[in-house]
């Protein structure tokens, strides 16, 4: 018979550690449905003309796109990011504006694989169709670092810069070329290939061969219009008032095209490899437009989860826990008995569990202090014929025996009112 295993840059994802990104989540929605989005779940593939628009200068469209020829001759691409797909959305739909959405998914690109890296990663984001005030983009860079703040993570380092506007970019990039187009022979392999397709791309290389030429390289703010500048200084003045700190990092461009006017990312400081950004994003005005819509502003961020729990990890934040189990009931009879009673516990709130295929009461016990529970309700053949069950204290061995039918009011005495789940009565 053949083993199989995870394809390469996949991994599966087990408990304990699928219950923190259930948990990661449910922080992130708190966080910025506080602020009033909704959740948005869209198709995990698209038509490949939607993922074009990201831009044929980057590597996502010309190198790590999953797509392929489905069985109805459509080209289709498994999604390499959110916003993309979520303004086809926007352009199908027409929701009203401002559209302030969330979401949390998959994302699929085919590189290769490293810390923090898969080829199936996860990501969580909002996006804001529809208005283009500077200060929606105060109100999406504050939310993503509410959120850290919320995970417990102190190590995080904001950069923000703008773009501009298209003429600004174009002129920007034009210059770029020249300068770096110059020094070409001082630059990595690899940059002088970026060099070749997107200029601004090269600004990202971490090699140590292409820094000294890159700290040289002309920045954009020589190049923003009048309104580009006065947007930014809103942007700026907006995050002074929320006592938001940051940095301005005039190098920092983003790695998709449809990026102008505010870029920014978030640094996980605690980090210590190459990869220490947790997430980022910025204003995309004109994309829209590009999958067949009307005029139309946008902004959003995307957080990495692989990479932010890894920044958890770092500072020992927001740690992996196994779900608390309040009960666990021992049933040394036929087992009925712990049927009935972990159906009836985990009704009235409460976290029940228990063993299977007849085990011994030593086995069971044992079962029970694995699990953590508090608890352990006894039934053996004397309980059972009296409807009685023993409670017995894991931490403290003391016990109580109590009618089977007060066992909800005696598990509220000793671990407290639970919100019921169901009415049993």
């Amino acid at each position: 018979m053949p083993s199989f295993q995870t394809s390469p840059g996949t991994r599966d994802i087990l408990p304990p550690q699928a219950g923190r990104w259930r948990a990661f989540s449910a922080v992130f929605a708190d966080v910025v449905e506080s602020a009033g989005y909704e959740c948005v779940i869209p198709p995990m593939f698209e038509e490949l003309g939607v993922f074009l628009r990201l831009g044929d200068a980057t590597d996502v469209v010309t190198k790590e796109m999953y797509d392929f020829e489905d069985k109805g001759g459509r080209h289709i691409a498994l999604r390499p990011e959110h916003t993309a797909g979520i303004c086809r959305a926007f352009a199908q739909h027409r929701p009203a504006t401002p559209w302030k959405v969330w979401y949390s998914g998959s994302n699929f690109r085919y590189e290769k694989a490293q810390a923090g890296r898969y080829r199936q990663f996860d990501q969580v984001g909002i996006e804001v169709l529809g208005a283009s005030d500077p200060l929606l983009d105060v109100e999406v860079i504050a939310l993503g670092w509410q959120f850290f703040a919320a995970l417990g993570l102190r190590s995080v380092e904001l950069m923000v810069n703008s773009l501009g506007d298209p003429g600004d970019r174009t002129a920007y990039i034009d210059a770029l070329r020249t300068y770096l187009t110059s020094r070409s022979s001082e630059l990595s392999d690899e940059a002088r290939v970026t060099l070749d397709r997107n200029p601004l791309r090269v600004l990202d290389s971490k090699r140590p061969q292409d820094a000294t030429v890159i700290a040289g390289a002309p920045t954009i703010d020589a190049y923003l219009s009048n309104e580009a500048k006065e947007h930014f200084s809103t942007v700026i003045a907006g995050l002074d008032a929320l006592g938001i700190p940051y940095r301005v990092n005039t190098g920092l461009v983003r790695g998709l095209d449809y990026y102008q006017r505010t870029v920014f990312e978030y640094v996980a400081t605690a980090l210590d490899n190459a990869q220490t950004a947790v997430g980022g994003g910025g204003r995309y005005d004109g994309l829209v437009e590009d999958l067949g819509g009307p005029e139309t502003a946008g902004v959003g961020f995307a957080l990495g989860v692989d990479r932010t729990l890894l920044a958890c990890d770092s500072e020992e934040v927001f740690l992996a826990e196994s779900p608390a189990v309040d009960v666990f009931v021992v049933d040394v009879v036929n087992g009925m008995s712990a049927l009935t009673l972990c159906d009836t516990i985990r009704a009235a709130g409460y976290v029940a569990d228990r063993a299977f295929d007849g085990r011994s009461m030593k086995s069971q016990m044992k079962s029970a202090d694995r699990c953590g529970a508090r608890l352990a309700v006894i039934v053996g053949a004397d309980e059972a014929e009296a409807g009685t069950c023993t409670v017995r204290n894991l931490s403290t061995s003391e016990q109580t025996v109590v009618q089977q039918s007060d066992l909800i009011q005696h598990l509220a005495l000793v671990l407290g009112e639970r919100q019921p789940r169901r009415n049993t009565q």
